[in-house]
């Protein structure tokens, strides 16, 4: 989280709504060999937990149940040039959205990970054009195969942390030069964002 609270929001559908829109992220957590980090499909579930997987032999797999990890989301970012402010007498930045989410984190049952394969599935081919691929279409063996393969958890989330840094130390003048300027430069999520900054 960026030390600067103007950067901070308390708006928490905000916070649900990246989750639910980007779907991915890393988390972090200590292992007897060492900090490491997994990038992982995310979905919010009921209550507010996140729940994700893991291959079984990911480092992480084997030491996540029970312990505190740092879950993190990535939304849109890019350089700020300074070309963009009132005053060019200072350095470049950078935009960006994050969300940090710390918990509990507890290995998922079978019929768990099941419902989550599902949901994530019926989530994503729901975005795509055309006719959904169907879990059904998978062989038992298949999906027996990835079973075996992957660990299911969900993350009780007890901090959020977002950060949107988004120009809020600018005036309104310069975000919407800002914002022409990264939406020029192929940033247009972010653009919109610093555009029309959540309150």
């Amino acid at each position: 989280m960026h030390p600067n609270p103007l950067y901070r929001t308390q708006d928490r559908a905000l916070c649900d709504n990246l989750i639910e829109e980007i779907g991915f992220g890393m988390v972090f957590a200590a292992t007897p060999e060492g900090p490491r980090v997994a990038h992982t499909p995310l979905l919010l579930a009921e209550g507010g937990a996140v729940q994700f997987h893991l291959a079984r032999s990911n480092a992480l797999a084997r030491h996540l149940d029970g312990e505190t990890a740092l879950i993190v989301v990535n939304g849109p970012d890019a350089y700020v040039s300074p070309r963009w402010y009132d005053n060019r007498d200072t350095v470049p930045t950078w935009d960006y959205i994050a969300l940090e989410l710390e918990g509990r984190v507890r290995r998922l049952p079978d019929e768990g990970l099941e419902a989550f394969l599902h949901a994530a599935i019926e989530k994503h081919e729901g975005k795509l054009e055309g006719a959904p691929w169907l879990a059904g279409e998978c062989s038992e063996k298949v999906w027996g195969g990835l079973f075996r393969g992957i660990v299911g958890f969900e993350l009780e989330v007890q901090a959020w942390r977002p950060t949107l840094k988004l120009s809020q130390n600018k005036s309104a003048e310069e975000r919407q030069r800002i914002a022409k300027g990264l939406e020029a430069a192929g940033h247009a999520a972010l653009a919109h964002f610093v555009r029309d900054l959540p309150s």
